[in-house]
């Protein structure tokens, strides 16, 4: 085991990589640790890891910029600080010191013939906030693969090392239930040949890819990747061919999928570039047939989105959903919002967000796909909105919903 004792101190902000690239033993190191170093305050995104989230230390303070992945846990049991932000806000926010940036801990590529490391698959906030923090440490994982895009760190620049020789974490696409197929057909309905897309990762998303198999010439510039994407470029479908910018590349922050994914990627025309590019406005406003497809926990009436919080427990992040939801509603294609119309029997439509946030407001999206249709909402009034809303809700919570517009006044 790594001795952190030297590198991290009482008071000390720390940060690590995410997702796939998280360096699972030196998150370990610290934890075993922390008895002796005293306390810190943490900083991760996404993270898998239960032993962070059911062995939590008293010394560990852990902040992120949603409850995603184990992070609910913490949520629950009030032990995670949120930082209600936009994801291409963060590179800012380390760079001004107000999120944890004393140390970094990354998993890298073995270097290369000039002593430089990859950051492989998890580029994203990590590229940014390197370079605001001193000490880094690193996990050289033999089976993390180089990519390209950004900049790589010379072995130098690191405080310590561990090497390792383990897979990446992997998250293999789950086959679709019937109304997540429904939901992506009408999705792909909306895409048209030439468009750039933006979609994220899990069952939805990648069954929006699926849906996408008969359309031509896609380019994509989204914050995170899966096996999907890699079976659009193998079908020819993404090609990058008529992007406004990073002709014939594919954009991307971050990659969670299987092993396949990760071996192939050096040899794709796929870039991982860092938040400030792949989430920054000026980047985006390029992109003028953009189309942003997300999702979200709930969406009221008039076409409000919350996609951060089930009761008081954070279950999501505002993410990078508004950064593209409002770059492609203001100068690109179109912002799609698309879920189940229900969750555990209720309704995913509602008068008003019960869980009180607004994660993207109503002015940054342009449709509304459940598995009941399609509502455009762009340049509608609220009331003709609510009737659209209402049409692609669960049928048998439509009735009250027809109620609840009368009673908030949005009828006329």
């Amino acid at each position: 085991m790594i001795d952190l004792t030297p590198h991290v101190r009482a008071g000390d902000g720390i940060w690590w990589s995410q997702t796939s690239a998280e360096p699972t033993p030196l998150v370990h190191a610290l934890l075993d640790q922390l008895p002796s170093i005293g306390p810190v305050r943490a900083f991760v995104g996404l993270t898998w890891d239960r032993r962070l989230t059911e062995q939590t230390p008293d010394e560990l303070s852990v902040v992120s910029y949603g409850g995603l992945g184990e992070l609910r846990r913490l949520s629950q049991r009030d032990r995670l600080e949120v930082v209600p932000c936009h994801y291409g806000a963060l590179p800012r926010l380390f760079a001004e010191h107000r999120l944890p940036c004393d140390v970094g801990f990354v998993q890298v590529a073995p270097p290369d013939a000039d002593g430089n490391c990859s950051l492989g698959v998890g580029v994203d906030y990590v590229a940014d906030a390197l370079e605001h923090t001193p000490v880094l440490i690193a996990e050289i994982n033999q089976r993390m693969p180089s990519t390209h895009g950004a900049p790589a760190i010379p072995l130098s620049r690191f405080a310590a090392v561990v090497e390792t020789d383990r897979p990446l974490l992997e998250a293999p696409d789950r086959e679709p239930a019937a109304v997540e197929t429904a939901i992506a057909r009408h999705v792909a309905g909306l895409v048209e040949d030439g468009d750039t897309i933006q979609v994220g990762v899990g069952t939805l998303p990648s069954a929006v890819l699926a849906a996408l198999e008969g359309h031509r010439d896609l380019g994509l510039h989204s914050g995170m990747i899966s096996d999907a994407v890699l079976r659009l470029i193998d079908k020819g479908v993404l090609t990058g061919a008529r992007k406004q910018i990073d002709i014939g590349r594919h954009v991307t922050g971050a990659a969670l999928g299987t092993a396949t994914l990760y071996e192939r990627l050096p040899h794709l025309p796929v870039e991982f570039r860092p938040a400030s590019y792949t989430h920054a406005p000026q980047v985006l406003s390029q992109l003028t047939a953009l189309v942003s497809i997300n999702s979200a926990i709930e969406v009221d009436l008039t076409g409000q989105v919350g996609a951060e919080q089930a009761g008081a427990t954070y279950v999501g992040a505002v993410g990078g959903q508004v950064d593209f939801s409002r770059a492609a509603a203001l100068t690109g294609g179109r912002s799609v919002i698309a879920l189940r119309s229900t969750a555990r029997g209720r309704s995913s439509i509602k008068p008003a967000l019960q869980f009180g946030s607004v994660t993207t407001a109503r002015a940054d999206v342009d449709y509304v796909v459940t598995e009941h249709g399609v509502a455009e909402l762009r340049g509608c009034s609220l009331a003709e909105r609510a009737r659209r809303m209402i049409a692609v809700a669960a049928p048998e919570h439509r009735e009250q919903l027809d109620i609840a517009l009368t009673e908030h006044d949005l009828a006329s």
